[in-house]
């Protein structure tokens, strides 16, 4: 165990990825970021590839960087978004660049996965919300559309640790991503093999998952001898998960919010909620870091704010945030309200034209300033936020008074004091940079510099400032609000 580590994180979002250094000593950490770049999805003949290549470039780029300025690494590790995968040949080699869960491969896909595996047993084994992006969704989109490429892969990894195997030459999913994909049993801490047979989906492909905390390898993908000593490191793979482990809590029981592109609301427990209330709630059982189950519901997030943001520059008006928040909280209240969740606003075309049908649709008014899209979406999230920790209060039997917000949404000031108000519980919010923490915190923790989960919140709350939010009083008419937007959740 050394007192001093430097370790990099590379934390990839649906958006944008960057490589994080980080510096521990003394129970403190210290981060920095060394590398951004775009994550853009490619769209080619028929279907949404992510740009592997590229982005694997940029990884390594962040590594080169990162050497101009520190002489050792002890660790790197990569954590990204949930449920695509790549596939790989007995050789090794990857098949073809990884499809996004936004393609539209899977739009009519749940009839045939529930034609094959029972949609109760599937949720009693998988405890994963139905979700068309799932992977056992996608891979059988892939059994109907291209099932020679299925017959050709001999080895299936979800994308940290596609990234990592390239960066060390060893194959290892761990839990916290595998438990996305809807084909892994978090009861038995092993794949369904059983549903995935039924799927008709070769067992060869699920091979054995690490735990999160586990040294895979030496950094072999610099030829020129950097960072020779650096270990790859399965962490949190999944983002949300090394996010939520870096929640800056004392309580073992509390309420987390990650923010960012998708919203995802949930708290920790130590075993899974497999119930028939849980899966007609459409809640999820994800493993999280050091045997912990992450019970949440997936909510679609900052995606519609940032969609109408691209939608809006592309017709040559660019704003950045702070301007966009500005104008919302100018534009009138609670005018019009949204399922964030609807399928309308998975992938749109044109996000405002999605919200301008989807008001249509359900007899509100129909947006029409950028300050008005701005405020139906934020108090929407806020909304929603309420309902999804209502379900988990009556599912748990835990009565939660503080709520820990963690991600890059905690920079948006008006989401954080709405969602404080729409829940009258306080909200903790921050770090930002919390998923990178997780990831930088759990290579500690794996090279010995750390004992537990409580002791790596421990740096956290040592390391990071917080801010925190207090309920302010509503206007009267809250409770036919909160009616209202529960009759679009139905």
């Amino acid at each position: 165990m050394r007192a001093e580590l430097n370790l990099a994180a590379a934390d990839l979002g649906a958006e944008s990825g960057r490589v994080i250094y980080g510096h521990f000593a003394n129970d403190r950490l210290s981060i920095e970021e060394v590398h951004r770049f775009r994550n853009q999805s490619v769209f080619l003949n028929k279907y949404l590839y992510w740009d592997f290549l590229n982005l694997f470039h940029n990884i390594t780029e962040g590594l080169r960087k990162l050497a101009l300025n520190i002489s050792e690494l002890q660790g790197v590790a990569v954590d990204t978004w949930g449920v695509d995968y790549g596939l790989l040949d007995s050789l090794g080699h990857l098949l073809a660049n990884p499809v996004s869960y936004r393609d539209h491969r899977t739009d009519n896909i749940l009839p045939a996965v529930f034609d094959r595996v029972d949609e109760q047993e599937f949720y009693r084994r998988t405890g994963i919300q139905v979700m068309p992006i799932n992977t056992s969704c996608q891979l059988t989109a892939l059994l109907n559309e291209n099932p020679k490429q299925l017959d050709a892969a001999e080895d299936l990894l979800f994308m940290p640790a596609l990234f990592s195997y390239f960066l060390s030459g060893v194959m290892a999913n761990d839990t916290t991503i595998a438990s996305t994909s809807q084909l892994y049993d978090p009861k038995a801490r092993d794949w369904a093999f059983d549903l995935a047979e039924s799927l008709g989906l070769p067992a060869r492909l699920f091979k054995p998952a690490v735990a999160p905390g586990t040294v895979l390898g030496g950094l072999t993908a610099f030829v020129d001898g950097l960072f020779a000593d650096a270990k790859v490191i399965a962490v949190g793979g999944h983002d949300t998960a090394s996010a939520v482990a870096a929640v800056p809590t004392e309580q073992e029981d509390f309420i987390y919010i990650s923010c960012g592109t998708w919203s995802l609301v949930g708290t920790e427990l130590r075993e899974p909620i497999l119930t028939e209330e849980a899966r007609t709630l459409n809640f999820s059982n994800e493993v999280g870091v050091e045997d912990t189950i992450r019970f949440l519901k997936n909510v679609m997030g900052l995606w519609l704010l940032q969609e109408c943001r691209r939608s809006w520059a592309r017709a040559g008006k660019e704003y950045d945030y702070s301007d966009l928040m500005a104008e919302g909280t100018k534009a009138e209240a609670w005018r019009t309200l949204l399922n964030p969740d609807d399928q309308l606003f998975l992938n749109p075309t044109d996000m405002p034209t999605a919200i301008a049908e989807y008001a249509k649709r359900t007899g509100q008014p129909v947006p029409e300033t950028v300050g008005q899209f701005v405020r139906c979406i934020v108090e929407s999230l806020a909304l929603k936020y309420w309902w999804v920790i209502e379900r988990i209060q009556e599912l748990t039997g835990v009565d939660y008074d503080c709520i820990h917000i963690v991600g890059g949404g905690t920079q948006n000031e008006f989401l954080m004091q709405l969602t404080a108000d729409v829940t009258g519980q306080t909200v903790v919010a921050g770090p930002i940079e919390a998923t990178a923490i997780g990831n930088i915190l759990m290579q500690a923790k794996a090279l010995g510099s750390l004992s537990d989960l409580a002791h790596l919140r421990q740096v956290v709350r040592n390391s990071f400032d917080v801010k925190k939010y207090q309920p302010k009083d509503l206007p009267q008419e809250i409770k036919e609000i909160k009616r209202r937007f529960e009759e679009l959740n139905r």
